[in-house]
């Protein structure tokens, strides 16, 4: 099957490349971003491969489908960005990946409270200016300290089993109890509840109606005064002018975010001699109590193979059988 393959880095040619031996997919690899304007190089190809920051709105399926495009499979677990009722109505199946490794931004979550807590980014500076001084990188022990955990699925869990690792006592917010969370010493409390009592809240939530700008400005204002908020889920799930707010007033003591609202024009390309016209982002990148890392937390040589490998799965399984392995379909946006 040809198939356009949007978005594209070198690693992802690498891990895909090498996922496809057995397939033997024809994939033509596409720098660009999808769009409206792009859409016309899926010419030719009977599905496309789209990554988390490509557009795939009502209009580029309908352009998609013009062209013969039947499938989209998605090489994220995410789908916010997938018009799925537009896909429905065009007879366009959509796949994705389900899970790949939880393991990945779990630890990448914690890597981001190590850093915010120990002044990590701070210090590593310092001493590369000379600076041995200590005034101003003061942290705190994680053992003892009471984590909120927003979303306990396979990541969510993860996160949970390490943080009990650290001593920490772990409360937790999801509609779906997991057990093995439980079992790991967790206890399910409501989203306010959560918010008051942490020391730091970690998001691990997807991107849907109900979590959109689930921390707003009156969550926020909910949180304990000085408590850390990390984002490893999905940018929209934080209202970051009024996470800017709280910055501002002290009430929000860090941030760690993997994830921005609006980073689709910004993330997965380097802009290091251009000038950052997202204002907001911008003035995130003020404060020295904020680490952001670019959409990184699943980066690791596990996560992309196995986000290759699901990723040809869905494909081949399509080809065979008419629908992907791992269908999303309308429904799941209810």
């Amino acid at each position: 099957m040809r198939v356009a393959v949007y978005s594209t880095r070198p690693y992802d040619r690498r891990f895909l490349d090498g996922a496809n031996v057995p397939s033997r997919h024809e994939l033509v690899y596409l720098d660009a971003q999808l769009d409206a304007s792009t859409a016309a190089a899926a010419d030719g190809a009977t599905a496309v491969c789209a990554f988390v920051n490509d557009r795939l709105d009502a209009e580029v399926l309908q352009r998609l489908h013009a062209l013969g495009v039947r499938l989209v499979a998605l090489r994220s677990a995410g789908f916010n960005h997938v018009d799925l009722e537009a896909a429905a109505a065009l007879g366009i199946a959509v796949g994705r990946v389900p899970e790949y490794s939880p393991h990945a931004v779990a630890e990448h979550a914690v890597a981001l409270v190590l850093t915010l807590n120990r002044k990590i980014h701070r210090a590593y500076a310092r001493v590369r200016e000379g600076n041995f001084a200590l005034e101003g990188l003061l942290g705190f022990d994680l053992h003892g300290r009471t984590v909120g955990v927003v979303g306990t699925g396979k990541i969510g869990e993860c996160f949970c089993r390490i943080m009990s690792g650290f001593g920490c006592r772990v409360l937790a917010f999801d509609p779906h109890h997991n057990p093995a969370c439980e079992a790991l010493g967790a206890r399910y409390v409501t989203l306010p509840e959560l918010l008051a009592a942490s020391d730091v809240v970690s998001l691990h939530c997807p991107l849907t109606p109900q979590t959109h700008h689930l921390i707003d400005a009156a969550a926020l204002a909910s949180m304990k005064r000085g408590a850390m908020l990390i984002n490893t889920s999905r940018g929209a799930v934080v209202d970051t002018p009024a996470v800017i707010a709280a910055l501002k007033s002290g009430a929000l003591g860090s941030l760690g975010l993997d994830v921005y609202e609006e980073e689709a024009d910004l993330f997965f390309r380097d802009l290091s001699a251009d000038m950052i016209r997202d204002d907001v982002f911008a003035r995130l990148l003020t404060f020295p109590n904020v680490v952001v890392t670019g959409h990184q937390a699943f980066f690791t040589e596990e996560a992309l193979a196995a986000i290759a490998g699901i990723t040809l799965a869905n494909i081949t399984a399509f080809e065979d059988h008419g629908q992907p392995q791992h269908a999303v379909s309308v429904e799941r946006i209810v």
